[in-house]
Parts: C-alpha cells; sequence; structure tokens
C-alpha cells in the first residue's frame, strides 16, 4: 500500500484533483467528508461541539449549522483550536479504519485539508501539494463560490502559507491557470504514485 497525503489551500483546487485521482484508481479518504459524517446528529462528535459551542450552533431541525459556526470558527484562532481539537482525533481514527479495508496493493489517497496546519505529513510515504497563488484562491472563492471577500480572506489566513504547504510536498500539482492544464499533471502524478506502489511492491 502506497499512502500518499493530498493537500493544498481553500480554493486551490484539490478537490478537483481528487476526483480525478479516484477515477484513476486511487483509493480516496476524504478527510472533509469525514469531518462531516462524526458531526452528523446522534453522534458523540455533535455533542462534543454543542457542549464547546452552545445550541446555538444547530439549525431548527438539530443539524449542524456549518456556516453559523464557520463564521465563530474563522473569526478567533482560539475557537478554532477548540473545534480542532473536538474533530480531528474523530476524523483520523475514521481514516484509519477505511484505510486498513484497501487492499495491499492500493494507491491510497488521504485528502486532507489541513494536512500541513496539524503537522501529519509523517503519517504518508509522500505528500502531494495542489498550489495556486493565493490571488487565484481569493478569485475563485469571491467568483465562483460567491463568498464574501472579508469571509475567504479570513478562511485562508487560518491555513498555512502557500510557503509553508510547498515545504513540505514530495510532488507539487500548479492549479494556477485554467482547468485543462490541470488534468494533464494529475496524469503525470498518477504514474509517479503508481510506479511507487509498485517498487514498494517489489520490495516486500
Amino acid at each position: 500500500m502506497l499512502k500518499v497525503g493530498l493537500t493544498g489551500g481553500i480554493g486551490a483546487g484539490k478537490s478537483e484533483v481528487s476526483r480525478l485521482l479516484a477515477s484513476y484508481g486511487a483509493v480516496l479518504i476524504d478527510a472533509d467528508k469525514i469531518a462531516r459524517e462524526v458531526v452528523e446528529p446522534g453522534t458523540p462528535g455533535l455533542a462534543a461541539v454543542v457542549e464547546a459551542f452552545g445550541p446555538e450552533i444547530l439549525t431548527p431541525e438539530g443539524t449542524l449549522d456549518r456556516p453559523k459556526l464557520g463564521s465563530v470558527v474563522f473569526a478567533e484562532a482560539d475557537r478554532l483550536a477548540t473545534l480542532n481539537a473536538i474533530v480531528h482525533p474523530l476524523v483520523g481514527a475514521r481514516s484509519m479504519e477505511l484505510e486498513a479495508t484497501a487492499g495491499r496493493d492500493a494507491v491510497v489517497v488521504h485528502d486532507v485539508p489541513l494536512l500541513t496546519e496539524n503537522n501529519l505529513a509523517g503519517l504518508y510515504d509522500l505528500v502531494v501539494v495542489v498550489d495556486a497563488s493565493p490571488e487565484t484562491q481569493l478569485d475563485r472563492l469571491v467568483r465562483l463560490r460567491g463568498m464574501p471577500e472579508s469571509e475567504a480572506r479570513a478562511r485562508m489566513a487560518a491555513q498555512a502559507t502557500r510557503e509553508q504547504r510547498r515545504k513540505i510536498a514530495d510532488l507539487v500539482i500548479d492549479n494556477d491557470g485554467p482547468m485543462e492544464q490541470l488534468e494533464p499533471q494529475v496524469r503525470t502524478v498518477w504514474a509517479e504514485l503508481t510506479e511507487r506502489a509498485e517498487a514498494a511492491r517489489g520490495a516486500r
């Protein structure tokens, strides 16, 4: 098994890279998706979040009001740290469970937005970073996602810098340009990953 950590700043295009890698045959473990699952109604995760932030972060239906919670935690670093301390251990445990079910010859890609921030690079055989300039990230968040510029800047500021992400990268995918330039790069990275996985098999 080759364990790959995939990360990138918000708006860099990491989700599209994940989708492409999965379409080529990678086993994808999406930390964001798991993070939503561990705070669904009735879970210990949601109970812990409500205890920390109050019932006002719930919708009338009893689900987590993500925009409301986001407006709280991205404005205050200590509150974001509190949320992360609740959610990240749950996500890590579930990720390991899913990884254990993959075949021994699989290329397992862990899509982890906060890989750099949480010093998780050591968990993986190599780290792939999807890179874009802050200007490109901001433009995509405001123009494509309809996010207010102040919120987009706050979310970007809460993440690692571009330089910090590139520092831990084994492979970098440049997604500063149009979408048609992305797919050939991802194919090249997939070829590198499968080659490494085969080399590891041969070494066993």
